[in-house]
């Protein structure tokens, strides 16, 4: 074995990265970390949101799942407008846009007066969000040497986990405060402000990246032989592109469904059930909200600390195994894992779970990130990447507004909390197949594993 062969199979992808290849890879990761940090503190800030903003009797899970599923609809929206547009325009000049846009919006979700403005706030917070990761990841497989792209891609994927973190670790600061230092059900206005802050002052560093320079230089090439660049009739004319596009789409749907409408509703689990344990060991009524945010932040933290190992460690799977080895497993071990959660998560003592369903869930997205840009030449990379990644959030829009309907379907008739907390849990249970879905597409797709990027 040579020693670049030993660098790579050791995992030290970062041996050979320059100063400007670090930063490039700062840059993409805060972006994406910041991404994350905000998406979290929305479902963290879910909850409060919708009992401070909808009347009373009004059903909060319901209302919250048609808040998750505007959000994801505008992230599906925003990722096929600006993968598009990175490939014309360039991934970094487009980067710096899409973060601006969800960090200011992000903001004034702490302003809404009514559940139809925060829709809104949302729906355009999602339209920023969405572009980001296609972006980020199209930046850095570019930007950085080849035998770093495997490694650097799956630990920005990792890394998202920490603005995961970060957002628990706000929930659980507010939560202690809350009643105290701030209004009691107030603290989700704070959290939108607070995760507005850190990737608004992100676009100042950003606006020093350079595109990479084979994009550069293919987009002078494709301006003299006319080849499109971020064009989805290019994308779908093409047999090739189309077939990675539209298996590529149905791995994400499998993995983005999952997550985000069963796996991020585990706020709601762990609301219920430090509800019920609250109650049983006599807290006042008062003290309610507070510990109830506390406890959801823990699980949030728990679940990311999880999710941080587990996408390193499908990267490692992908690197020495391949890649559709390492997604069969993944798909397989987030379908036990989440029907394993909602059905027998039942006190605080059983946090763990939370941490192993986040790795499980999330192992998959380092896939997605170190997997779709080896399906796409560069002048379809952004795009082809983006709508993977994205277009299958308009299915999965729907993930949060079925897990509602059906969980009100399975409740209907049931008139304590227990019951209704027993048909939320078979709802998720039963959503949890979708994950198998995954494990078929799998077995359709290219193995692309120690191959080149592809071009035409």
């Amino acid at each position: 074995m040579n020693n670049a062969s030993h660098a790579h199979a050791s995992g030290a992808w970062w041996r050979n990265l320059t100063p400007y290849h670090w930063f490039v890879f700062g840059m993409a990761t805060l972006a994406w970390l910041f991404d994350c940090l905000d998406q979290q503190l929305f479902l963290l800030g879910r909850g409060g949101a919708m009992k401070a903003l909808l009347p009373a009797g009004a059903d909060l899970k319901l209302y919250g799942g048609y808040a998750t599923a505007i959000f994801v609809a505008g992230w599906a929206t925003g990722g096929l407008i600006f993968g598009a547009v990175g490939d014309r325009i360039g991934r970094a000049r487009t980067l710096t846009i899409t973060v601006l846009l969800y960090s200011v919006c992000t903001g004034l979700s702490a302003f809404s007066k009514g559940w139809i403005d925060f829709a809104i706030y949302r729906f355009i917070t999602g339209l920023g969000v969405g572009g980001v990761f296609g972006l980020a990841v199209a930046l850095v497989a570019d930007a950085l040497p080849e035998k770093s792209r495997t490694g650097a891609l799956g630990t920005l994927q990792a890394l998202s986990a920490v603005g995961n973190i970060t957002a628990a670790t706000i929930a659980i600061l507010l939560g202690r405060m809350e009643g105290h230092s701030i209004p009691a059900g107030m603290a989700w206005k704070y959290m939108f402000v607070i995760g507005a802050l850190p990737a608004f002052l992100c676009v100042f560093l950003q606006m020093r990246l350079k595109e990479p320079e084979k994009w550069v230089q293919a987009r002078a090439a494709g301006k003299l032989t006319g080849a499109k660049f971020g064009s989805y009739a290019s994308l779908f004319g093409e047999a090739r592109w189309r077939k990675s596009a539209l298996l590529g789409m149905m791995l994400c749907v499998a993995g983005v469904v999952g997550l985000w409408g069963i796996g991020f509703f585990s706020p709601e689990l762990v609301g219920d059930v430090m509800d019920r344990a609250l109650r049983q060991e006599g807290v006042p009524p008062e003290k309610f909200a507070s510990e109830k945010t506390v406890w959801i932040g823990v699980n949030m933290m728990v679940q990311n600390v999880g999710a941080f190992f587990g996408m390193l460690l499908f990267t490692k799977m992908a690197q020495r195994y391949g890649r559709k080895p390492a997604f069969a497993v993944a798909y397989l071990c987030a379908f036990v894992a989440t029907v394993g959660y909602f059905q027998f998560f039942n006190s605080r003592s059983d946090i763990w779970m939370s941490a192993v369903m986040g790795a499980c869930q999330l192992g998959l997205f380092a896939g997605f990130a170190i997997y779709l840009p080896e399906l796409f030449p560069i002048r379809l990379r952004s795009t082809g990447t983006s709508f993977c990644y994205n277009v299958g959030r308009f299915i999965a829009a729907s993930g949060p507004f079925t897990l509602g309907h059906l969980q009100a379907s399975l409740a209907e008739g049931a008139t304590t909390p227990d019951a209704k907390l027993a048909a939320f849990r078979t709802a998720a249970s039963y959503m949890s197949a979708i994950f198998l879905v995954g494990v078929a597409v799998v077995f359709f797709l290219p193995e692309t594993k120690g191959k080149p990027l592809p071009e035409d």
